[in-house]
């Protein structure tokens, strides 16, 4: 066969088994769709009128520079046109990092646990991970800064606010490790949540360094996933590697358009973050009411501490599925202790509570 050692060498898999392979597999749809942190609240509906529009004219290929978009998240952030570059969502750009950066053998340092598809994207180029616990669960900051020094790596991975958790940290830290970056390295500051994160979790996007690069998306709080746009920023210097392996036509003329209707709704934007803010309580109420406790979240997601290991969890998560509701959990230890929740419409929180209840019911029997 014509493939290099390193694919032959991999596992067939993809970091996530989707809700729809689920449905498949359980042979029903799913009441609620509570696992992969996307919103269902949709997105503005500027951005569908929007889209509709473009998709008349999707005959044609999208402005393969996206410059238009480009603008306006310079200006929406407060950076520089040649400091931002636009990709298939965060996990598409991640796929670039790693191929303009790892060698086979290189090493990169991420927190064990951490969002696995950065992971899978490491891997896949040939880069060999190491990685440090979590402590109180939080990325420790102050354990990759002593990893860093010690092994020198290509890449660290650190995100602000944190998948699977839900935690964050103050800017003060984040600037801390970004201080800390050796010469070398790069920091892959994941901001995917940054639009739930309080404003003193994030440092001054003005704070342009060449070796820290920061991911942000329009699938979370934009409530655009399945569009698949997104956009990182840095030193232009740094982010110019990107146009050298992208794929230049592969964000389309509709997600263009879509993003640009997003960012110019800054009104529906506050008023879904009200909504993430409320449901986050519900379902903290949710778990207290159950016995259980959900861990302070920054993000559209509460991770509830079911309060014994990994197998109890993964009992009480298999029950909520059997019910027709879709979560998810962490797959390392001790984060596999909670279950992770989006958050969702009073409808879709209801159904949760009864098939939570219900689990907790069968597992304690």
């Amino acid at each position: 066969m014509p493939f290099n050692a390193r694919t032959l060498a991999l596992p067939a898999t993809i970091p996530f088994v989707g809700p729809e392979a689920l449905e498949r597999r359980l042979g029903r749809p799913f009441l609620a769709r509570l696992g992969a942190n996307e919103s269902t609240f949709g997105p503005s509906p500027l951005v569908v009128e929007a889209m509709s529009r473009a998709a008349r004219d999707s005959w044609a290929y999208g402005d393969p520079e996206h410059h238009a978009l480009r603008e306006a998240i310079a200006a929406h952030v407060g950076i520089r046109f040649e400091e931002v570059v636009v990709g298939e969502g965060i996990d598409g750009l991640f796929g670039l990092l790693t191929q303009i950066v790892l060698e086979p053998g290189d090493r990169v340092v991420t927190s064990l646990g951490a969002y696995p598809t950065f992971n899978y994207h490491v891997t896949g180029h040939g880069g060999t991970l190491d990685f440090v616990p979590y402590r109180d669960d939080r990325e420790d900051i102050d354990a990759l800064i002593e990893r860093m020094r010690e092994v020198r790596p290509k890449l660290v991975y650190f995100a602000n606010p944190d998948n699977p958790t839900g935690s964050w940290h103050e800017a003060d830290a984040v600037r801390r490790l970004m201080d800390a970056v050796p010469e070398g390295t790069l920091l892959v500051l994941d901001e995917a949540y940054s639009d739930l994160a309080p404003a003193s979790a994030l440092p001054a996007a003005s704070e342009i360094r060449p070796n820290v690069l920061r991911f942000r998306t329009f699938s979370k709080a934009y409530g655009m996933a399945g569009v698949r746009v997104a956009f990182v920023f840095g030193a232009a210097e740094t982010v110019a590697h990107f146009h050298k392996v992208r794929n230049h036509f592969g964000v389309s003329r509709m997600a263009q358009a879509g993003a640009l209707a997003a960012l110019g709704d800054q009104a529906y934007l506050a008023d879904v973050v009200g909504r993430i803010v409320r449901a986050r309580s519900r379902l903290e109420e949710i778990a207290a009411t159950a016995g259980l406790r959900a861990l302070p979240s920054a993000t559209n997601f509460v991770a509830i501490d079911c309060g014994r290991d990994g197998t109890y969890a993964r009992r009480i998560l298999e029950g909520v599925l059997e019910h027709q509701v879709f979560i998810r959990m962490p797959g390392v230890a001790p984060l596999d202790r909670t279950i992770r929740v989006t958050v969702g419409r009073d409808d879709e929180l209801d159904r949760f509570a009864l098939a939570l209840d219900a689990s907790l019911s069968r597992a304690e029997g």
